[in-house]
Order: C-alpha cells, then structure tokens, then sequence
C-alpha cells in the first residue's frame, strides 16, 4: 500500500508519505495523497478482498473451483441495477448500493434455480447456468447502453471496473456495508468446512444442506453486490485468488478465508497500481487489467491441474 501511495505521476518517498499520514506534509502533497491516492488505494484493498471472500463463498457452495461472482452472473445482475439507476434513474442513485444486492440476489436465485436438479446443485449446471444468466444480464446491459448512449460516457468508467476519479467519501459509503460483509463470512467458515466435506458427509452430520448454501451465497452476493455498486465489474479476482490462497494454506476455511482476503486486497492493489503507472498518463482500468493477466494465470491453473 505504501508503494502504491507513492508511485504514480508525482513520486512520494515512504518519508513523505508518513509524514503526510502523520499531518506534517507540505500542503500540495497532502492534496495528492489525502484526496488522490490514499481514498483510492483504501478502495481497491477493500474491493480485492471482497471479491476474493466472495469467490471461495461461492467456490464452497457450489463445489466447483469454477465458481466466481463474475462466472456465476452474480456480478452481472448486481451491473444491471446499478446501471439501471444511473442511466434511467439518477435521481436514486443513493438506493445503488441496495439495487446492487438485489440485482446480484436475482442472480444467484436464477443460476441455482437452472442448475438445480432432484439430486441437488451440479458443477457442470452450475457453469453452464452461470454462462446463460451473464448473457441475459449481458444483453440488457447492452441494451441499456444503445438506449441510453447519450448518459453512457459517464458510466463508461465505472462498466469497464475503474477506481479513477474515486474519493474518501466513495470509501467511507462502502465500508460500513463491507465491513458486515466480512463478519458474516467469518460466521460462515465452519458452514463451509462442511460443506467441502461432500453433501453426504453434511448431512449424516444432522445439516441443513439447503439452509447453509442459501445463508452463504447470501454472504456471497452481498460482497460480490456492494464492490460492484461501487467500480463496475472487475472480473478474476474471486476466481483466482482462493486458488492462490489453496495453494499456500491448503483448503481448510479457517486459514484459507483469510489468506483469501489479504491475498485479494493484494491482488487487486497491484492491478490498478499497474493501470495507472505502466501506460501513464493513461489510466488503464483495474478491470482490464484483471481481465489480461487473470485469465492466462487462470488458464495456467487449468494446464497445471490445480483445476
């Protein structure tokens, strides 16, 4: 984080930064950090670990490594509420963080009710549904777009998952909503423990299967659904990261829920951190960025057999 604070078009020292951390910058450097950098820096760690913390939710849930907010249409659900609002509806865009959860909500209530067959939810189904239900939302994207093209400029940024242009107050609506996120899916990690035994497993332990597959992907929706109300789409991240994070804790919750989140925060804050340094002054969007190096990283995986 302090490497990121201090790259960009205007260099920091760590010295620098801490003095302007601790109040005793020069007045243009407090500026750049306190209204630029340090809100955007805070936003991208957030997001990245609730997108990580919502993948290996939704990875529990489903029992398929494939499973993602983007994968599964959670995040395209959530993208059309919020674009709805800010094209159509402007005037409401205070009720975008709850369209958001509703959209996602809608989502995920679609993808388990196609995937759903009498002996439960399957891996294949559960991809197969998640490929149909972005297309859908994919669709009505597109067409709010061609319908709405004169508004589009303004919600370009935020389509393509950018954090430019974001302050602390963007930052200090998202938190108070993340940071409940965070505390229902330190509850859920014993729920899914269970769940990655197998559904035979749980259920000879007395669970209710249905009951702790609806109450986590809740939690799922809910983070995947408040990061995307507030950048847009950034894709990858829930599906690569509880991988990294598998890789270094093994698959035990209690150790691998938090790996995921510090391990998101990083991955994220490394991606928009390259976005806005590598093609300056270009500031490429986190989303992008995620999009070209997740999915060789992802195909990667699959080539390894960690898939």
């Amino acid at each position: 984080m302090i490497c990121s604070i201090g790259l960009g078009s205007v260099k920091f020292s760590p010295v620098e930064i801490v003095k302007a951390l601790a109040g005793y910058g020069e007045q243009v450097s407090d500026t750049i950090l306190w209204d630029i950098r340090i809100p955007r820096v805070l936003l991208a760690a957030v997001i990245g670990l609730n997108l990580a913390v919502s993948g290996a939710l939704l990875q529990a849930v489903m029992h398929n490594p494939l499973a993602d907010p983007g994968l599964t249409g959670v995040s395209s659900g959530a993208a059309v509420a919020v674009l709805f609002i800010l094209l159509v509806v402007p005037g409401y865009s205070s009720f975008i963080p709850i369209a958001a959860i509703a959209g996602g909500g809608v989502a995920a209530v679609m993808v388990y009710a196609l995937a759903w067959k009498k002996r439960g939810i399957t891996p294949v189904r559960v991809i197969l549904s998640g490929v149909a239900v972005n297309s859908i939302f994919g669709g009505i994207i597109g067409l709010l777009s061609l319908l709405y093209s004169d508004k589009l400029p303004g919600a370009l940024q935020w389509l393509n998952g950018s954090m430019s242009g974001k302050g602390m107050g963007d930052f200090t609506v998202m938190l108070p909503y993340s940071v409940i996120g965070w505390i229902a899916a330190l509850f859920c990690i014993r729920k899914a423990n269970v769940l990655r035994l197998g559904e035979q497993a749980a259920l000879n332990l007395g669970e209710n299967i249905n009951r702790i597959r609806l109450i986590i992907s809740f939690v799922a929706v809910y983070l995947a659904a408040v990061s995307v109300s507030t950048v847009g789409m950034i894709g990858f991240v829930g599906l690569v990261v509880p991988h990294m994070a598998r890789m270094i804790v093994g698959s035990d919750y209690r150790k691998m829920l938090p790996m995921s989140m510090g391990l998101g925060a990083l991955v994220l804050l490394v991606a928009d951190t390259a976005g806005r340094t590598l093609f300056a002054p270009l500031d490429i969007p986190a989303g992008i960025v995620m999009a070209v190096a997740g999915g060789p990283y992802f195909l990667y995986l699959m080539r390894k057999g960690d898939i």
